[in-house]
């Protein structure tokens, strides 16, 4: 039983003969007859019988149109999303981003896409790095705004735009000039995400310094937002670290200072999503917006690798 077979048996319902349908239908009178035949052969009953000039619809033939009306019904309306969704005047457009976007750069990104698109739903999850990456490799995001390493094969990987990480404290004798790691160890010291520990891209990369010039790093105290951070720096409670683009967005506090690290330390952050997927028109619009509002947040990746626009 086949969709074509569905559409023409409804079309003779309604016009009460093969010719009448297949003018309906723009087709030949023989291939409407013939595909009611072999709709008829696979139910295995009868679904009209002639009377007079008109065909009427047996027992069983009622009952196959009420459901075929459903069947047919349901797929229109699923053609009908489809085109909406490839003329963005319907669907969904989805995408992950980490915890310190989701604070600065998403408020933005969704009113300028609902301003041009307002038809299309928009679903903006934020989350740890990894979690958004577990999500878009599982299919339940299309796609991610993450910072990288990202160690999936299975994934599409954009990197996109840096981001300097700077020491962040109150104005005094620790921002007088760039910070040393030796320095930044002797400090209290704010850590944040704490969902992520000491596997976000940051820590990790302090760390490293730390090691490689025999020095110990203590998490004296952890916060899961940026934001708190920022308010215990501003309270004296401890010192922390900042991304530049945070530090240039209007909402940094005035009363705060950062100075950048004797040895450069960036976040790297990256566009995702999945090699045997190719993201929705609503979602793929809504990765280019991603990409060209992060730009003017900082400075591109040099070189960096473009496998595609999804």
């Amino acid at each position: 039983m086949t969709l074509q077979q569905l559409r023409y048996f409804l079309t003779t319902c309604r016009h009460g003969s093969f010719t009448a349908a297949a003018d309906a239908l723009f087709i030949a009178q023989p291939s409407v007859a013939e595909q009611i035949r072999r709709l008829e052969d696979e139910v295995g009953v009868r679904l009209f019988v002639r009377t007079g000039r008109r065909l009427q619809l047996t027992e069983a033939g009622q009952t196959l149109r009420v459901h075929a009306e459903r069947v047919m019904a349901a797929t229109d309306a699923a053609e009908a999303a489809m085109q909406g969704a490839r003329h963005l005047r319907g669907g969904t457009a989805s995408l992950g981003t980490f915890g310190v976007a989701q604070r600065y750069l998403v408020s933005e990104l969704v009113t300028n896409f609902v301003s041009r698109h307002p038809d299309v739903t928009v679903r903006v999850v934020g989350q740890h790095s990894s979690e958004v990456i577990e999500q878009v490799r599982n299919g339940e995001l299309e796609a991610g705004l993450v910072t990288l390493p990202v160690d999936e094969p299975t994934l599409e990987v954009e990197p996109i735009l840096t981001d300097e990480v700077l020491f962040l404290s109150r104005p005094g004798p620790d921002t007088g000039q760039p910070m040393s790691i030796a320095r930044f160890a002797k400090l209290t010291l704010i850590w944040w995400p704490s969902v992520s520990g000491w596997r976000d891209s940051i820590r990790r990369q302090l760390r490293s310094w730390a090691e490689d010039e025999g020095v110990v790093l203590d998490a004296s105290i952890e916060v899961e937002h940026i934001e708190s951070a920022l308010k215990l720096v501003e309270q004296g409670l401890g010192n922390s670290y900042v991304l530049r683009s945070v530090h240039e967005s209007t909402s940094f506090p005035p009363a705060l200072a950062v100075v950048p690290f004797v040895k450069p330390i960036y976040d790297t952050y990256a566009l995702i999503w999945r090699k045997d997927h190719r993201p929705s028109p609503a979602t793929a619009e809504l990765i280019a917006m991603a990409r060209q509002l992060m730009a003017g947040y900082a400075q591109p990746v040099p070189g960096g690798e473009k496998p595609g626009t999804p």
